[in-house]
């Protein structure tokens, strides 16, 4: 990292209950607002009133700062998009935090990270500000937060469903990919440990499905590895690959027991969409004394050690803009040469088995009128180019979301929306 990038780095790392995420001055008026877990000293989550109260505060405050609603949930409660920083900037990052209801720490590190940029004055936040767009969903599932569960209302998990877009959850960050197109997505988890195995205070992932262009792939990587682990094990943190157990003593690989491709996945579909996909995982359980006797003490490591991760994806952001631009640029054009096989099985490190390849594509798929009429909404939300049809509807496998309709249209698809018929006439 450049010194200006890792100070960057380092100022947003700090324990957001003790300071804020980057350098506020202390004359700065109004004073910024706070969350309820930080009012409660992390005794408590932030409720669903105080989260619309503190946004529409900061929102208020700050002109860099813009609040709008990109749909309500089953129980009417509203999803909200905060933008921080400029509006038309090559570089855009997109939050979303809590897809779990029960998983909140990594609402709480959105929030605060949200205010603290918003009322931040120093030079190198203005100047990295002006070059990113930075996107926040700050709770992806609001009734299931509401009510501590990991399920939205109707017990989906919501974090399964960015393909077929059942939930109105994942039809509202599906409007935001496809409408802000971000070279990142940035998704934001917690997990419950199995000691010695499975421990760190921190484990992230990135897409591993292998539709994921090559050089998106690698910045992910980059981001995991070279960004995000550093800024957390510079503030003490442990850092490690999501669902691989390691030996503690060697620390070689024992299992995998979670971290696939399957493109459902938000951490999937994000490199399926031309985005540098990143899931970041807190440690729930209490790692000392302390935390066992005080819960508030064990919150407050929780959601520090979400901001510390942050801090890396800052720096990356600011660092390796034009690389990360150039990958996703070009992924996203790719498509248009129509080339190359589809895979609709194995991951980057799990190699696809024969029937898992669909080595020579069709030009397209043909879905009959009632196939198009049950699934145009999502084909929409996904940006799939369509071609109506008299029959029905054509969809050309020419676009730049190439990899994904056989995903959503191939017999061969283990989560496919319909069966089409392939075309195999070009």
């Amino acid at each position: 990292m450049t010194p200006r990038i890792r100070t960057l780095a380092l100022a947003c790392a700090t324990a957001a209950l003790a300071a804020p995420l980057l350098t506020v001055p202390a004359q700065a008026s109004p004073t910024p607002p706070r969350t309820g877990f930080e009012e409660s000293e992390g005794a408590r989550w932030t409720s669903q009133p105080e989260e619309q109260r503190f946004l529409a505060a900061v929102d208020k405050a700050s002109d860099r700062v813009s609040v709008s609603r990109i749909g309500r949930t089953k129980q009417d409660r509203p999803l909200q998009l905060v933008r921080v920083g400029a509006r038309e900037a090559a570089t855009t990052v997109l939050l979303i935090c809590s897809q779990h209801g029960d998983e909140p720490s990594g609402r709480e590190a959105c929030l605060s990270t949200i205010r603290d940029l918003a009322h931040a004055k120093d030079g190198r936040t203005r100047d990295f500000l002006r070059h990113t767009t930075l996107l926040v969903v700050p709770t992806a599932n609001p009734d299931g937060r509401a009510a501590d569960t990991r399920g939205n209302s109707d017990g989906v998990d919501i974090n399964r469903d960015h393909l077929s877009l059942a939930t109105a959850e994942a039809r509202a960050t599906a409007a935001v990919i496809r409408d802000h197109r971000p070279d990142v997505i940035y998704d934001l988890h917690e997990y419950g440990a199995t000691p010695k195995y499975y421990d760190k205070d921190l484990f992230d992932l990135w897409p591993r499905n292998l539709n994921t262009d090559e050089a998106v792939h690698k910045e992910a990587q980059t981001l995991s590895k070279a960004y995000v682990r550093p800024a957390a094990e510079a503030d003490s943190y442990t850092t490690g690959t999501y669902g691989i157990w390691t030996d503690p003593v060697t620390g070689e690989p024992v299992k995998q027991t979670a971290g696939d491709g399957q493109e459902r996945i938000l951490r999937n579909m994000s490199g399926i969409k031309h985005a540098a996909g990143l899931l970041i995982e807190s440690r729930v359980d209490p790692l000392t004394d302390a935390e066992k006797k005080d819960e508030a003490l064990n919150n407050r490591r929780r959601v520090a050690s979400q901001i510390s991760a942050l801090g890396g994806l800052f720096a990356y952001t600011g660092e390796r803009r034009a690389d990360l631009e150039r990958a996703t640029g070009a992924a996203r054009v790719e498509g248009f040469r129509d080339r190359g096989p589809v895979y609709v099985g194995g991951a980057d490190n799990d190699p696809a088995e024969p029937a898992e390849i669909i080595a020579d594509p069709p030009c397209g798929y043909r879905l009959t009128a009632a196939q198009y009429a049950d699934i145009k909404d999502e084909l929409a939300l996904h940006g799939v180019r369509v071609k109506r049809q008299k029959s029905g509807a054509y969809v050309p496998l020419r676009q730049s979301a190439r990899a994904l309709v056989p995903l959503l249209l191939d017999e061969r698809a283990a989560y496919r929306m319909v069966t089409a018929r392939p075309d195999m006439s070009c």
